[in-house]
């Protein structure tokens, strides 16, 4: 049975853990990746997220490809301004995108605030090893010398 010198500690004890209950996290922080799973931005969002949840509780990546990285970071722009939602922008969604699609579902200049370069991505150039044999093309320069003396053919 229990009497009232039991309920009172239980009371009190309870009241303990009340200046942590503002603490808790409301809801998860979710990173908003504009690609499909497995890839090295996915791969980086995961290690982010480990690293940050010690501070920021839950994180959940979240993978929303398509269109180009247009899918996951229109996502992220419409996202409530409550700073839970993070995205992993690209070259291609704030920097290609913009070039080759005529509307976008979002400003890249506008609706986003950097916070940090996350990488440094190198681009290649490749061409398939046969046909650089055969036009002698082993630099840029022999590229651009090829594509100067055989107009139309690149």
């Amino acid at each position: 049975m229990t009497n009232r010198r039991q309920v009172i500690t239980a009371l009190a004890a309870a009241s303990l853990a009340a200046p942590g209950i503002g603490w808790a996290q409301a809801a998860p922080t979710r990173i908003v990746v504009p690609f499909a799973a497995g890839g090295p931005i996915d791969v980086t969002a995961r290690i982010l997220a480990e690293a940050v949840k010690g501070s920021l509780g839950t994180v959940i990546v979240e993978n929303r490809p398509g269109a180009g990285g247009n899918i996951g970071v229109s996502a992220v722009a419409k996202a409530p301004a409550d700073g839970l939602t993070l995205g992993i922008a690209t070259t291609a969604s704030h920097g290609i995108n913009p070039w080759l699609f005529s509307k976008l579902p979002y400003d890249p200049a506008k609706d986003f605030a950097a916070i940090t370069q996350m990488l440094r991505v190198p681009n290649v150039l490749v061409m398939n090893a046969e046909t650089a044999a055969r036009l002698k093309v082993n630099t840029v320069a022999d590229l651009i010398a090829y594509g100067k003396a055989n107009p139309g053919k690149l």
